[in-house]
Formats: C-alpha cells, sequence, structure tokens
C-alpha cells in the first residue's frame, strides 16, 4: 500500500495579509532600479532623456524600500 491513509486531509496554509503589499514592494524596486540601469544607459547617448528615466526610476525604487519599512511595522494579526 502506497498511501495508508487516503482520507487524510492536507494542511492549509493561512493566507498572507499582506501579500498584495509584498508584491508591490519587489515591482516598485525592481522596476525602478530597471529605470534607473536604463536611465545610466541611455544617458551615454542622450543625458535629458537618461535622467528623466533614471529620475523616476531613483524615485519608484525609493518608494518600494520605503514601503519595505511600512511593512515591518503593520501588524500581521487580524
Amino acid at each position: 500500500m502506497a498511501n495508508a491513509a487516503p482520507n487524510t486531509p492536507t494542511p492549509v496554509k493561512p493566507p498572507k495579509p499582506h501579500a498584495r503589499l509584498e508584491k508591490w514592494i519587489w515591482i516598485l524596486i525592481y522596476g525602478g532600479l530597471f529605470l534607473v540601469i536604463l536611465g545610466i544607459a541611455t544617458g551615454r547617448t542622450d543625458a535629458v532623456l537618461g535622467w528623466s528615466m533614471a529620475t523616476p526610476g531613483g524615485v519608484l525604487a525609493l518608494v518600494g524600500f520605503v514601503l519595505i519599512y511600512v511593512r515591518s511595522r503593520l501588524n500581521d494579526k487580524k
């Protein structure tokens, strides 16, 4: 017999209360850093366009890092 107790319920993981916030944190950080890198690379040929891409990217990444602090201060209890 491979499975001795076929009707044993599998444990269900509780939902993460701040999963949406955590998803947006990483989207903002990685998206912002991608824009910073793209802005630096573009700035070698067109400085104005490079700065106009890198600056909002830096702001997005900064918002993501601030949200990490905000998430650390939230209470996980319902």
